[in-house]
């Protein structure tokens, strides 16, 4: 509908603003028109008043056409603190209302215009005023108000379609100047989105700034950057899908001839020569690390995590679980594994993803540990604060190297011991987001290593805000 576009209510309000200015201007006009028919009429009535005065022995046929062509009844002068009356006639009617023209402020003027304009009677009124050339000291005059409200009318009527043209041409001025420097390059940028939409990775769409303003043209400017961007980012994120799927085939072919190679190892074991049984071990070591890595690689192309189902659980269950499975893996290393959350502390959460989340961060401390050769601690706690809960996994390990550090959460690139692949970190900084939250690395160093999982109270309305 040509009312809800931009075009159609600009050309509206253009509409409507500039009759209300003509408005503004009618009223005052009208009361202007009214007050100069009313001098006009002073003044005539004062020419034909000096007229009499200069020549007392008037015909009264003359004296009557006098006031016929003034349009009074009767015509007073005050001259010389003495009042007198030059021009008579016949009353038709009584005297309605006095209208003082002397002092008259501009809101009486149109207060008393708009009720003539209204009041359609004809009455007889009684007007005062300054004498023209100071002939006297005032003019008073009594006249009927039957013209007045024609004329006035008339006037009126021509003022309101002259408002009527100029409103429409100037809003049609505006409207094609609206149209043509804001609407239309305003429609070119919708079209270049929408046919950006379309097909994202063709850079022949990628808007070009040739708006003349400034406004519009840095629009332009930040909506080709942001089309630029993302058409990159869209080519790199298919390279890197490509990528993956050529590692995921490449992954599983490697896995099955490393299988093989496998199996001749196993073989290789029962040979009696002495360097064979040296160079066995190594060799099984490396073909385990390298078919573990095809494996990770393959389940974490295909990971597909379903959203968390969030209740309210209690976290030392959750806890509990994870302290007793990683003890029972460090049977054989001298590392304490315990927790210090509190028994009755209730969080929001999927019980089975916050385990994995939980197993992950305390089995990556244990073998920190493990892998120095001397005991240590891991710990978990949990703190109940305003707005989240945090959670850590704190060890007494030897703290992570710098390019661990720098790589955290990056697959593949993370990982803090040899042969680790990071994909834990990754896996499990993806479940916390699930919920909401965020995992940190809150701080390491040669004394140990503290990892901070927050958890948010609040839960997402149907508006999509937090309350």
């Amino acid at each position: 509908m040509f009312l809800n576009s931009l075009s159609g209510r600009f050309l509206l309000l253009t509409v409507v603003f500039v009759m209300l200015a003509e408005v503004l201007i009618f009223v005052p006009s009208v009361a202007r028109f009214r007050e100069d028919y009313l001098l006009l009429k002073l003044e005539k009535s004062q020419i034909a008043s000096l007229a009499l005065l200069a020549n007392d022995m008037i015909d009264p046929e003359l004296e009557a056409e006098l006031l016929t062509n003034a349009d009074v009844f009767n015509v007073v002068l005050r001259r010389d603190e003495v009042r007198q009356l030059v021009l008579s006639s016949p009353m038709p009617a009584p005297v309605e209302k006095t209208f003082d023209l002397r002092n008259a402020g501009a809101m009486e003027l149109i207060r008393d215009a708009m009720m003539r304009l209204v009041n359609g009677n004809n009455e007889v009124i009684r007007v005062i005023g300054q004498p023209v050339q100071d002939a006297g000291l005032l003019i008073e005059i009594t006249t009927d108000t039957e013209n007045l409200r024609h004329l006035m009318l008339d006037y009126g009527v021509r003022i309101l379609i002259l408002s009527a043209v100029i409103s429409v041409f100037t809003a049609t001025l505006l409207f094609l100047a609206v149209r043509g420097f804001l609407v239309t390059p305003i429609k070119r940028v919708v079209n270049h989105m929408q046919s950006y939409a379309a097909a994202p990775e063709d850079a022949r769409r990628i808007i070009q700034p040739t708006a003349s303003i400034k406004e519009l043209h840095e629009a332009e400017e930040a909506l080709q950057s942001m089309q630029t961007e993302l058409t990159n980012a869209l080519r790199q994120k298919e390279r890197l899908a490509q990528l993956g799927g050529a590692v995921a085939k490449i992954s599983h072919d490697l896995r099955n001839i490393l299988t093989t190679a496998q199996l001749f190892t196993d073989r290789m074991e029962i040979s009696s020569d002495p360097a064979v049984q040296r160079a066995v071990p190594r060799l099984m070591n490396s073909i385990s690390r390298a078919v573990n890595l095809c494996e990770t690689t393959l389940a974490f192309g295909k990971a597909e995590e379903p959203a968390p189902r969030l209740n309210r659980i209690l976290l030392e269950d959750v806890a509990a679980d994870v302290v007793a499975n990683e003890i029972i893996a460090a049977q054989d290393q001298d590392v304490l594994i315990q927790s210090e959350i509190a028994p009755d502390l209730m969080v929001r959460a999927d019980p089975e993803q916050l385990y994995r989340v939980l197993a992950n961060l305390v089995r990556n401390a244990r073998q920190a540990i493990a892998a120095t050769g001397q005991g240590g601690t891991v710990t978990l706690g949990a703190v109940d604060e305003f707005e989240a809960w945090t959670i850590t996994v704190a060890d007494t390990g030897p703290g992570l190297p710098v390019r661990a550090r720098e790589k955290l959460f990056t697959a593949f690139e993370g990982g803090a011991r040899k042969g680790g692949t990071g994909l834990g970190l990754v896996i499990a900084q993806e479940l916390v987001r699930g919920h909401g939250g965020r995992l940190e690395l809150r701080s390491t160093d040669e004394t140990g290593t503290v990892f901070a999982i927050y958890l948010p109270k609040g839960e997402i309305s149907d508006s999509g805000a937090e309350v």
